[in-house]
C-alpha cells in the first residue's frame, strides 16, 4: 500500500506480490473525501490467482502459528506497508463510519485471535480424533482430523473490522486463503494480509483479490470451501451449496423474565444494543419482557437518547456515521417498517447530519404489542431495538433464528429449552451482553466444524 500525491494506492495482493490494476475504484470517507484507490482485478487474474493457491505448499504448523502471532501483533500496533496503526485506524473509522475506539478494539481482538488461532480450532476437534496420521494412537485405529480441502475463500463484509479475526483459523489449519474485501473497508484485510506475508506466509498462500461483481463468484467457485457474508439474499443464494458457509443477519435478542428485576440489568441491555456502534451481528435488535415492556422501553430510550452525535474519529463517538445519501434510505425503511408500533426514540427519524455530507444514525426504540410481531426480526446496522412483551405461552417461536440470546432469568427449565432449540446459535444466561465473544468460543458454531472432517486411520 503506497501513497500517491493525493491518496493511497491500495493494490491487490496476488500470487506475485502487489498488483496495481488498470481498473480502480476510489474509496471515500463518510463525507465523500477520497482516501484510496482500490485496484480491481479482472476475472482472468482471479482464475490464475486461485490456481496458484491450489498449487502452493502449506507452511509447517509451527511456522504458520508463529507467523500468525507476529502478524496479528503487527496489525494492531506497528507500521505495515508504510501505514502506522494510528493512521490505519483513522482511515477505517472515516471510511466505514465506525467509532474509532471500536476500530482500535477490533485490531486488538484480531491480534488475540491470531495468537490463539490454533488453540481455538483445537476446541472443535472431536475428542476421539488426533491431528496427524503419525500419532501413536493410530497404530490401534483412530479418527484423524483432516482438512476438507486446501483453498478457502472469503467474501468479507465491511460492517465491522473484527470479522477478519475469524478466517485466520483457516490459515492455522493449513488452508491457503483468498479474501475479497468489502469496498467499505478494504483497509483492514489489506493490512492484515500484508502483515501475514511479512511474517512468513508466501504470496501464493494468502491473497487479497478485490474484484467487481462480475468476477466475485469466480473466487468462490474456484475455492474448495468458501464463506460469504450478507443479508437474506446471500443466505438464499448459497444455502444449498455444501462448499459454502453463508453468514447472514444475527438478529440477536435479550429475554427478561418476571423473576428478575430488569432495572438491575439495564446497563447490559443498553450496552448490548449500542456497543460496536450497533453494527455487529451480535448487537441486540430485540428485547422481550415477561410483563409490561413499557417501562423497559422507556428506560432504554432515555439511556440511548443521551448518546451524543459525533464524527467517527472522535474518541467519544459511539454511533455509526454514513454519507447522508446512504443514511436517508435507511431512515425511510425504518419509518415504514415501524408503522403501527409505539415509538420511544427515533419515531421522527434517525438521521443527524454533521454538516460535511455525513450523518450520524441515531438510536431508535420502538415498542411492539405482541411477541410475534414481524418487526422483531428486522435487523438494521445501527442501534435500533424493538421491545416486545413475552409470555411462557408464546413459547420459543419469537427466539428462533437467533445468533445470540441473552436470557436474564432464573428459570432453568426455560434455559434447557433455549439451549436445545437448534436455531438459537448461542445462549448467554444472566448478565452477559450479546456481543461477548472470546477466542476458542463458537460464534455461529466453530468454523473448524465446516473446514475439517475426521477419517479413520489404522497402521502397522
Amino acid at each position: 500500500m503506497a501513497a500517491t500525491a493525493e491518496r493511497l494506492a491500495l493494490d491487490a495482493l496476488g500470487p506475485a506480490g502487489a498488483y496495481h490494476a488498470h481498473e480502480r475504484q476510489t474509496i471515500t470517507d463518510v463525507a465523500g473525501n477520497p482516501l484510496a484507490d482500490l485496484s480491481l482485478v479482472p476475472r482472468l487474474f482471479v482464475t490464475r490467482a486461485m490456481a496458484a493457491l491450489h498449487k502452493a505448499d502449506t507452511l509447517p504448523v509451527d511456522d504458520r502459528l508463529a507467523a500468525l502471532a507476529r502478524a496479528g501483533e503487527a496489525h494492531a500496533t506497528e507500521t505495515v506497508a508504510g501505514v502506522s496503526a494510528a493512521d490505519h485506524q483513522l482511515m477505517v473509522s472515516r471510511a466505514a463510519g465506525m467509532p474509532i475506539s471500536v476500530v482500535r478494539s477490533a485490531g486488538e481482538a484480531i491480534a488475540r485471535s491470531a495468537a490463539q488461532a490454533y488453540r481455538s480450532v483445537q476446541q472443535a476437534r472431536p475428542v476421539g480424533a488426533v491431528n496427524h496420521w503419525r500419532d501413536p494412537f493410530t497404530r490401534t485405529g483412530r479418527g484423524v482430523w483432516t482438512r476438507r480441502g486446501d483453498v478457502f475463500a472469503v467474501h468479507a463484509p465491511g460492517n465491522h473490522p473484527g470479522v477478519h479475526g475469524l478466517w485466520l483459523e483457516a490459515l492455522a489449519l493449513g488452508y491457503r486463503v483468498a479474501v475479497r474485501p468489502s469496498r467499505r473497508d478494504p483497509f483492514t484485510p489489506h493490512r492484515l494480509i500484508s502483515a501475514l506475508r511479512a511474517a512468513g506466509f508466501g504470496d501464493d498462500q494468502v491473497m487479497l483479490l478485490p474484484t467487481g461483481y462480475d468476477a466475485a463468484d469466480a473466487i468462490l467457485r474456484e475455492a474448495d470451501l468458501a464463506m460469504a457474508y450478507g443479508g437474506e439474499d446471500v443466505m438464499r443464494k448459497y444455502a444449498a451449496m455444501s462448499k459454502m458457509l453463508p453468514q447472514g443477519p444475527g438478529r440477536s435478542k435479550i429475554l427478561v423474565t418476571a423473576d428478575v428485576d430488569w432495572r438491575e440489568h439495564l446497563d447490559v441491555i443498553v450496552d448490548s444494543i449500542s456497543h460496536e456502534g450497533g453494527r455487529a451481528c451480535v448487537n441486540t435488535t430485540a428485547v422481550f419482557v415477561e410483563g409490561d415492556p413499557t417501562p423497559v422501553a422507556q428506560a432504554i430510550a432515555e439511556r440511548l437518547a443521551a448518546i451524543p452525535s459525533l464524527p467517527p474519529e472522535d474518541e467519544r463517538a459511539v454511533l455509526p456515521v454514513l454519507p447522508v445519501a446512504d443514511a436517508r434510505p435507511i431512515e425511510r425503511y425504518l419509518l415504514a417498517t415501524a408503522e403501527g408500533t409505539t415509538p420511544w426514540l427515533g419515531g421522527d427519524g434517525v438521521v443527524d447530519e454533521l454538516g460535511d455530507g455525513s450523518a450520524v444514525l441515531r438510536p431508535a426504540v420502538h415498542q411492539l404489542d405482541r411477541p410475534d410481531a414481524a418487526q422483531a426480526g428486522v435487523e438494521l446496522a445501527f442501534p435500533c431495538v424493538w421491545v416486545a412483551p413475552w409470555t411462557p405461552e408464546a413459547g420459543l417461536e419469537p427466539f428462533k433464528e437467533t445468533l445470540v440470546l441473552t436470557a436474564i432469568t432464573h428459570d432453568t427449565r426455560l434455559v434447557d429449552a433455549l439451549v436445545a432449540e437448534p436455531t438459537i446459535s448461542n445462549v448467554y444466561v444472566g448478565d452477559h451482553p450479546t456481543y461477548w465473544i472470546e477466542p476458542g468460543i463458537p460464534h455461529d458454531g466453530y468454523l473448524a466444524e465446516f473446514l475439517m472432517r475426521t477419517k479413520a486411520v489404522i497402521r502397522d
